[in-house]
């Protein structure tokens, strides 16, 4: 490890602070009994476990009807548990020690966010005496059940909250001494190397290395030794982890001249253990490329971990140049506004790291949906969309109820503030409410899914908007964070800022300007720009604003608004990844100009590629299943690869020529790559709950052969790959005509790997447009 390392070993973790905000209890919580869980772990995060809750009758006990909740957490992807197969994982059994009868069920959002997976116990026959117990086995192994399966993200401090009704008069309290479990990352399964996409030659760069186990949390490797090679001046040959640690950042690299470099990391032994992403090294162009998370949430409201932990995961883990708190408003306090706005002062470092202070603006649907706000200091005044479940309403005064009103109060507030239109629980809707000065960005991923429709509504309203992609992050992992087993289908995103300085005014100067693109979680290098005709004008506020001034410029990059005269302009597209490309989309907003495929000039290979992708509606519970399979008849599968599976509980299962699978879409996409024995020879037919593809594998190439599947852009696709195909970066020039419409003109980008990137659009206005 040389002098310019930094490791981060695995602290204390800080707890997040109580957060459900309970109504005056029926009794005295004294009274109320008392709770025990064994074992308490640590236990590998995803594992199956046997764990008992006994829960002993206070001074009441519990009459007949009476009831107990266990509830947890809204973000944990526990095994939901199940009553009837005791041979099963997530068998689950409830006795009392008197023998009386009790009826059990589980409820998915029953009890008070954000802990509201609810398992429900009534006292049906009978009744509880003081000192009397009542007993919870989950994963109980008398039937042969395996165990319960625990959540896949880690949580030193997971919850079993417990309620009781004791009086049977529907009026629940909290038994103190919640108890909890320790859920920690299990072995290292896989290592991520981070670069910075782009720099100027000679310019110091750092690299990042962490550990993940198979969910993507964090692993203890202390003592492990890795190998690195790659074309950077002072990259040691070899870095060891200290005892404790994950992740590893070595600082003082040096780029040197013009290229694109990556560092091949292997073991000791000579495995390859990842490459990182490529670093482009160019000509400065006074741009620097920060990558950031701007939207996920901690523990304090319906996310996991402390605020404090969340903020030194994205620094130190994720090796995000910047990142946001978006909490849900109503069940933000005051004292966590402050608590967390002084924890954005005292981690926000010019030059190293920079943290957005905010809130998510979460309205209902029909009020306008979700908003993001961010704010350019720690002044900011957070005005609620409500204060369901903040109990102290001295400042009830400032809430917005509707996205409407939100707007107009932040527009005359004198904050320094801008707002993105969100996709979460709740989507933004835009026809609804819009503000050109304040709402500068629509997200197109998180962990939500992808939501191309809502930058297609923008362009439909003649918004000019640019492209943000985030995490939404429940997990308390900004900056990486897999879906695990949830209703979370995606990988989160990540937004890079094109800014000119190191620090939060010109990240807030980006994100005005719509100087920024997004991508599925992947970090790509992405650039898009454009040769103007002569007396062309370019804005940084939309001109539909009043007072909005351009002024001249012989080129524009991505999110620019430009008035031009008419004649072309010359848009330059380069693309560098760490995964080859499937294909480069040209558009004029939500239209396809073009669309470019490397490999559609190689011979036919053997590689064939079937996804599919979409939602069920636009709303939370969208996600679609396409659960089924594909067989190819007159012809060999040699292997079959997936794309887009990010629960490793189910893999794809390959017997002969056929492939079986259990797969959601959330709006983004999955499927399965396959090498055929012969090119050509051969029928495919895949069948799903949504829709059937058959083709003969001859008719497929590079463009996909799709098959529309309804609900929301729901489709089936196949098409060809070659062999090989090289991963090199992708460059071209294209002549766009600037005449009398207005024209948006973006770049999306698929990759073979499955991720996916946008950038936000140069938005060419005629000459007289407003």
């Amino acid at each position: 490890m040389n002098a310019g390392s930094q490791s981060f070993v695995a602290q204390g973790p800080v707890r997040a602070r109580p957060n459900w905000v309970p109504q005056p209890p029926s009794i005295a919580p004294a009274l109320a009994g008392r709770v025990e869980i064994t074992p308490r772990g640590p236990f590998p995060a995803g594992s199956l476990q046997t764990i008992s809750l006994t829960y002993t009758a206070g001074r009441y006990g519990i009459d007949d009807t009476g009831t107990l909740r266990v509830c947890f957490r809204f973000a944990t992807d526990q095994g939901q548990p199940q009553f009837d197969d005791p041979s099963a994982a997530n068998y689950v059994t409830v006795a009392a020690s008197n023998g009386a009868v009790l009826d059990v069920r589980f409820d998915y959002k029953l009890n008070t966010r954000p802990f509201d997976r609810t398992l429900v116990i009534r006292v049906v026959k009978g009744y509880l005496r003081e000192g009397e117990t009542i007993t919870v086995r989950f994963g109980d192994p008398k039937g042969g059940s395996p165990g319960y399966r625990l959540q896949t993200f880690a949580d030193p401090f997971h919850e079993f909250q417990v309620l009781v009704d004791p009086i049977a008069c529907g009026h629940y309290v909290r038994v103190p001494d919640q108890p909890t479990i320790a859920i920690v990352a299990g072995p290292a399964a896989a290592f991520v190397a981070v670069l910075p996409t782009r720099c100027a030659p000679g310019a110091s760069v750092a690299l990042g290395l962490r550990a993940e186990d198979r969910w993507g949390n964090p692993a203890d490797v202390g003592g492990r030794t890795l190998r690195l090679r790659g074309s950077l001046s002072g990259l040691p040959s070899e870095a060891t982890f200290p005892p404790g640690a994950a992740a590893l950042r070595l600082d003082g690299l040096t780029a040197g001249a013009q290229g694109v470099v990556a560092v091949e990391v292997s073991s000791t032994e000579g495995e390859v253990l990842t490459v990182s992403n490529p670093l482009v090294i160019a000509p400065d162009d006074g741009l620097l490329r920060l990558w950031g998370d701007l939207h996920a949430q901690s523990g304090e409201t319906i996310g996991s971990s402390s605020a404090h932990d969340y903020l030194r995961f994205a620094r130190d883990i994720a090796f995000l140049d910047a990142v946001g708190h978006q909490g849900n408003d109503f069940q933000i306090t005051a004292e966590f506004w402050q608590e967390l706005n002084d924890l954005m002062g005292a981690f926000n470092a010019p030059g190293r790291f920079i943290t957005v202070p905010g809130y998510e603006w979460s309205g209902n649907t029909g009020l306008g949906g979700d908003r993001n706000v961010f704010f350019g200091d720690e002044s900011g005044t957070i005005r609620r969309s409500s204060h369901a479940l903040v109990p102290d309403r001295s400042d009830e005064a400032t809430d917005c109820v509707d996205a409407r009103a939100l707007f107009s109060a932040l527009r005359t507030s004198g904050d320094d503030v801008i707002c993105w239109a969100h996709c979460g629980g709740r989507y933004a809707d835009i026809q609804y409410a819009h503000d050109v000065a304040l709402e500068r960005a629509v997200e197109v991923h998180s962990s939500w899914g992808t939501f191309e429709w809502l930058l297609a509504d923008a362009f439909a309203l003649g918004y000019r908007v640019g492209v943000v992609a985030s995490s939404d992050g429940h997990k308390g992992r900004p900056g990486a964070e897999p879906p695990g087993a949830s209703m979370f289908g995606a990988l989160g995103g990540l937004t890079c800022f094109l800014a000119a300085r190191f620090d939060r005014a010109a990240l807030f100067e980006a994100m005005r300007a719509r100087h920024h693109y997004g991508t599925t979680g992947c970090r790509l290098d992405l650039d898009v720009r454009a040769d103007l005709p002569a007396g062309s004008l370019l804005f940084r506020d939309d001109p539909a604003l009043g007072g909005a001034e351009g002024h001249p410029a012989e080129a524009a990059i991505m999110g620019d608004i430009v008035r031009a005269p008419s004649g072309t302009a010359r848009l330059s597209v380069a693309v560098s990844a760490a995964s080859p490309i499937v294909a480069l989309e040209i558009r004029d907003g939500a239209a396809v100009l073009e669309t470019v495929r490397p490999g559609a000039e190689a011979p036919r290979g053997r590689r064939i590629v079937v996804t599919w992708a979409g939602a069920e509606y636009r709303g939370r519970f969208r996600q679609s299943i396409w659960d089924g399979g594909l067989v190819v008849e007159g012809n060999r599968i040699l292997a079959a690869r997936p794309i887009n599976f990010f629960n490793p509980d189910k893999p794809l299962r390959v017997e002969d020529n056929s492939v079986r699978w259990l797969s959601v879409t959330t709006g983004n996409f999955a499927g399965v790559e396959l090498t055929l024995g012969d090119p050509e020879a051969g029928m495919l037919r895949v069948e799903t709950p949504n829709g059937t593809l058959a083709c003969a594998i001859a008719d497929l190439g590079a463009a996909p052969l799709e098959v529309p599947c309804g609900k929301l852009e729901r489709r089936l696709s196949a098409y060809r790959l070659p062999d090989t195909t090289p991963c090199a970066p992708l460059t071209l020039v294209r002549d766009i005509a600037v005449g009398e419409e207005e024209r948006r003109i973006l770049v999306a980008v698929t990759l073979e790997d499955g991720h996916r990137a946008w950038s936000s659009p140069i938005y060419l206005l005629p000459e007289g447009s407003p």
